[in-house]
């Protein structure tokens, strides 16, 4: 078998190179298109796809509301339930489909909320309200139909189903308890079996006494349910924690614990003793959370001494997500809007431009620094940059559509420091090219010698920095992560550029005659290097005339500290820089 060339593997290199960048350039092409043009569900993986990627808030402006959080039960709200008030928010935010949002406490009992561009009413109602938990018998349940209708853009939503005025609505014979499925009349049953879980009614604040067709948060099932028979204000505590068998053995499986309260212990026991004795899914207990199913597991035994557990397919950090929204879900807060404010980007915007000024300056200087320092080889240095430039617009803009990353002032920092980090690399690479040039090698040899030198110290350096914003990412918070994280995304592809694009150029332009034959504009002049060496510390007695004067001058100036040590010692012992007696 044939071995392979250096040129053989550049172009292998170069050629994967262009294979990736067609495919993230195509991924995004395709998925543009898809998004505006899709007609169902289908199109939910790709929803929003653009090839400008999304800003956050400090460039791209939005909306602030201040609320002042009430106890409906009287009295002051804690700290606690501030707290947890500002998780149910995000997660109310977090399910319109809004990143990048900022919700913060403000005093007492206020909370902050900042938002991306101009949220619609349906946000600020969501927002406003009050959280809620209730428990529900299911009555009816199957897999959700979740289809998409619109005009054909990437912003169309369906409508909420309406039922036909002309159904009964009222039911035909009286129910007995919440169980009975007289509870589903001509209009509601319609309504179920027409029920879209990608335009769910709101249902926030849903009657009570009343059955209710809704869906589950994932949008993955939808339900009949009945009329709340438990409140969730009547769960003392619930935690997570591995579930145990009646002998007290662990079962290695996690559980959600309930506690309930004296009202609860007495509803909670009414219900399961009934629902115990029926079948599916009418033995199911809905747990309801602003209108939408978080759970709804089977009841196995009757509960009577409330104390309740919930087992399936939890690992713990979702387990403890359920059991804190079971815990402080049914919080007595509602929410009043003191003030509701444009954010402006004009600040964001400024410091933006003098942000790319600043950057476009660095990259001049860096341009002009190759120019003087290596000649011709800086095209190198600017087509690198152009790819990893390319590269990285190509990932951010993937990202915004397919995991809500915004773009934020502290993250074009982390772009701009970006070309330091790149050129860089460009710099230890060419030097190690020279070095091998000082010590007499061909230019074929020296891109292979200098590579192999210059892999470690390129890898080393990337590695701190990759650490470093993995440490920053994990520690800091708020605008500190968008800058840790583009620093971590262009270390990752300063990576990538040089070892697919940098070296395999070198390794092609190496066999040019332009470069091949040491131009004395190419930067790789091997006699303008000051390469006089006969070997690793022996080198020749410099030509003290013209243009080899100062070729010897720059030989001395670039010798190793081993180098100097030989030099020195051949002086010291009598004999000539090359070994022979003088």
């Amino acid at each position: 078998m044939a071995r392979s060339t250096p040129v053989k593997k550049a172009i292998r290199s170069l050629t994967w190179l262009v294979i990736l960048m067609a495919v993230l350039a195509g991924l995004n092409t395709a998925a543009s298109i898809l998004a505006g043009s899709t007609k169902d569900d289908s199109g939910k993986w790709f929803a929003g796809a653009s090839w400008v990627p999304e800003l956050a808030l400090d460039l791209q402006g939005g909306t602030q509301l201040t609320l002042a959080a009430q106890n409906t039960e009287g009295g002051s709200v804690t700290s606690q339930q501030l707290n947890q008030a500002v998780n149910i928010i995000r997660q109310r935010i977090n399910a319109t489909g809004v990143s990048e949002s900022q919700i913060n406490t403000q005093g007492t009992n206020n909370i902050v909320v900042s938002i991306p561009g101009k949220p619609d009413k349906a946000t600020i109602d969501r927002i406003e309200a009050a959280a809620k938990l209730t428990f529900r018998p299911v009555l009816y349940t199957e897999a959700a139909t979740n289809t998409s209708v619109g005009d054909g853009s990437s912003k169309a939503s369906p409508t909420p189903y309406s039922p036909p005025a002309s159904l009964a609505a009222t039911p035909s014979a009286k129910p007995t308890n919440a169980s009975d499925l007289n509870w589903v009349t001509p209009k509601l049953q319609d309504l179920y079996t027409n029920y879209n879980c990608k335009a769910p009614d709101d249902v926030t604040t849903a009657p009570d006494d009343e059955p209710l067709v809704t869906c589950d948060q994932d949008g993955a099932a939808k339900y009949i349910l009945g009329p709340v028979e438990v409140s969730g204000s009547d769960i003392s505590n619930a935690t997570s924690g591995l579930a145990t068998d009646s002998q007290g053995t662990s079962t290695g499986q996690w559980a959600v614990n309930l506690t309930f309260n004296g009202t609860g212990t007495k509803d909670f026991r009414t219900v399961t003793n009934r629902l115990v004795s029926l079948q599916q899914p009418q033995n199911q207990f809905a747990i309801v959370l602003d209108g939408s199913v978080i759970t709804a597991p089977t009841t196995n035994s009757a509960i009577t001494n409330g104390k309740a557990q919930i087992t399936g397919s939890f690992t713990a950090e979702s387990a403890k997500t359920l059991a804190d929204q079971l815990k402080y879900g049914a919080l007595p807060i509602n929410f009043q809007v003191q003030s509701n404010e444009n954010i402006s980007a004009t600040l964001g915007t400024a410091q933006l431009v003098g942000g790319l000024v600043a950057g476009l300056i660095g990259l001049i200087l860096v341009i002009i620094y190759s120019v003087i320092q290596y000649r011709a080889l800086a095209f190198v240095t600017v087509l690198s940059l152009g790819v990893a430039a390319a590269l990285t617009y190509l990932v951010i803009a993937i990202m915004s559509w397919r995991v809500d990353y915004r773009l934020s002032l502290a993250g074009v920092a982390g772009l701009i420091v970006a070309i330091g980090i790149t050129a860089d690399s460009f710099i230890v690479y060419f030097e190690r090219i020279r070095d091998e040039l000082r010590d007499g090698r061909g230019l074929e040899s020296a891109v292979e010698a200098g590579w192999k030198r210059a892999l470690r110290t390129i890898l080393a350096s990337d590695s701190i920095n990759f650490l470093a914003a993995v440490v920053l990412y994990i520690l800091a918070v708020s605008d500190v992560k968008g800058f840790a994280f583009t620093l971590l995304l262009t270390t990752l592809i300063d990576v990538v550029v040089v070892v697919m694009f940098t070296h395999p150029m070198m390794q092609l332009i190496a066999r040019s005659r332009f470069f091949g034959e040491g131009h004395r504009f190419s930067g790789l002049d091997p006699s303008a290097l000051g390469a006089v060496y006969r070997g690793r510390a022996q080198f020749r007695a410099p030509v003290v005339d013209g243009k080899r004067q100062r070729s010897a001058g720059e030989a001395q100036r670039r010798q190793t500290i081993a180098e100097r040590k030989a030099a020195q010692a051949s002086r010291e012992d009598g004999t000539t820089p090359d070994g022979k007696d003088d």
